[in-house]
């Protein structure tokens, strides 16, 4: 797997090289995009209209626009220069309990695995995170951006999740009603609740569209006609709130007797 990132952890005086990896990725079934009438695929030419002509990777580079058509122009390599090593540290900025972190902040994960020689220093700091129960806030330069980012421990590595900046998350898009709630109808509520409550495990789920997708798209292929999905049948619309959840404890409790009965047969 290639690495997304090489850097270090500033720990107070102590520094740990690190390689940040992905931690997930994308199974999508993609489609390209071709002309209906020849069938080929649609290409994407870069074409600059003042000087009339197709542009190719060398051609191109990196403007600011300061103001209306004007730009300044970067090279890579400017880039790279304003780099300081600070920049290319994740630097550690204080500690603090996992909860504290509004789930809205994440953005994205990554394994962050210690590079050769620095494994005893990253064991010292993953599991005394863990005894203490923290996580580290810190900050790295991850391409063009400073990023803000959250190390936490796990059982066998530190994973690192990226974090928005406040300025980044945008507030409620609009206000709404909070009603009261009965104490009969959180104490049905939290029975549902109940009824459908199991410890997580992620290989219980899968993708179930993109299966039917790949499955329409092979017989396609063979020269099958595409059929439509399974119709639901709905049930008639439920207005009372109380008879909705009673009559989703009834449902809840006979499919968990029919799934009893198929894993003793």
């Amino acid at each position: 797997m290639a690495a997304a990132h090489k850097g270090a952890i500033s720990f107070g005086l102590v520094h740990i090289p690190v390689v940040l990896y992905k931690t997930t990725s994308d199974h999508d079934i993609s489609f390209n995009q071709l002309c209906r009438q020849s069938m080929q695929r649609v290409q994407y030419k870069k074409f600059c209209a003042n000087c009339d002509k197709e542009l190719k990777a060398q051609d191109i580079v990196k403007g600011y626009q300061y103001e209306k058509d004007k730009y300044v122009v970067m090279s890579q390599k400017e880039l790279d220069a304003i780099k300081s090593e600070k920049d290319r540290t994740i630097h550690i900025l204080q500690f603090c309990a996992l909860h504290d972190i509004d789930d809205i902040y994440y953005e994205k994960n990554y394994y962050a695995i210690p590079d050769s020689g620095s494994e005893k220093a990253y064991e010292l700091l993953r599991s005394a995170m863990q005894r203490q129960d923290q996580v580290a806030i810190a900050k790295t330069v991850l391409g063009t951006k400073e990023t803000l980012m959250a190390l936490c421990p796990q059982s066998e590595c530190i994973l690192m999740k990226t974090l928005f900046y406040q300025d980044e998350v945008l507030a409620l898009p609009k206000t709404f009603a909070h009603p009261n709630i009965s104490k009969d109808e959180t104490k049905i509520a939290e029975q549902l609740i109940s009824t459908m409550s199991a410890p997580f495990d992620p290989n219980h789920y899968h993708d179930e569209y993109q299966q039917r997708l790949m499955d329409a798209i092979q017989k396609k292929i063979q020269g099958q006609d595409i059929v439509s999905g399974e119709t639901i049948h709905k049930e008639d619309h439920i207005v009372d709130l109380m008879d909705a959840l009673k009559q989703s404890i009834a449902m809840q409790k006979k499919d968990g007797s029919q799934r009893k009965r198929a894993v003793r047969h």
